[in-house]
């Protein structure tokens, strides 16, 4: 495959998750364009997986979903065995956001059976989270802790983040909340994100907590973190996301 693009692609994914989507996006496009001029089909699946992600990330659905579904496609066309299950865990992450479980779930449970690299603490989350957006909460639950203890073994902390978020949101969204579990574990990821600079993770956080102190009653603090959250979905141009926060 081609260094140029291969940089570029994990370059967007760490910009991205720092939340300096404008400079990911430019190297995800630089990316691209380096790829399809060459026609090389490792460098292109790589480069359509950066720019869909990037946009997945964003909140922009309709934009990421046809990205990855290319990249999907080309991996299969050109069988390109390793980034099959990058992009089943990728294309089914998106569709789970969309809310087309059917098609999601198999295809992260896929991605997260057969992969055992660096990327399988964040898929099972991202499983996780599709779980608990079909409503499968005790599933969501315990897929989460799996997340955590595999990303705290590996000590891939910025997974790890992102696992405790998720057991966050879980516990919040059980019924009755429970809120002390789910105040525990958001600021335990917030506490993490901020060390990294996980500026969108954070700004999840945030939202999730202004969601719980909402349920509980705590006026103060519920206005406290969607300010919070909603200022830096606008920073980020998340608009997807400061819809959410904006309407909570």
């Amino acid at each position: 495959t081609l260094p140029s693009v291969m940089s570029r692609t994990y370059l967007s994914w760490s910009l991205g998750e720092l939340g300096r989507l404008p400079e990911a996006a430019v190297r995800a496009e630089e990316g691209l364009q380096i790829a399809e001029r060459v026609g090389e089909p490792f460098s292109r699946i790589a480069a359509y997986t950066a720019l869909g992600s990037l946009r997945r990330r964003k909140g922009d659905l309709d934009e990421a979903i046809p990205i990855l579904e290319r990249a999907r496609a080309l991996c299969q066309e050109a069988n390109i065995v390793p980034w099959l299950p990058i992009t089943a865990a990728e294309l089914g992450y998106a569709y789970a956001l969309r809310r087309r479980f059917g098609e999601a779930l198999p295809l992260l449970e896929q991605g997260t059976e057969r992969f055992t690299g660096f990327f399988k603490a964040l898929w099972i989350g991202w499983l996780g989270e599709s779980y608990l957006l079909a409503g499968r909460m005790d599933d969501a639950a315990r897929v989460g802790r799996q997340a955590l203890e595999l990303s705290r073994n590996r000590k891939e902390r910025g997974y790890e983040a992102w696992a405790l978020r998720l057991l966050g949101e879980t516990a919040a969204q059980r019924d009755p909340p429970d809120a002390e579990t789910a105040e525990v574990h958001y600021h335990q990821a917030l506490t993490l994100a901020e060390e990294l600079g996980m500026r969108p993770l954070m700004a999840h956080c945030h939202l999730g907590l202004g969601k719980l102190y909402r349920r509980t009653g705590d006026r103060a603090k519920t206005g406290e973190h969607l300010t919070i959250a909603r200022a830096m979905y606008r920073e980020m141009d998340m608009g997807f996301y400061l819809t959410q926060a904006e309407t909570v």
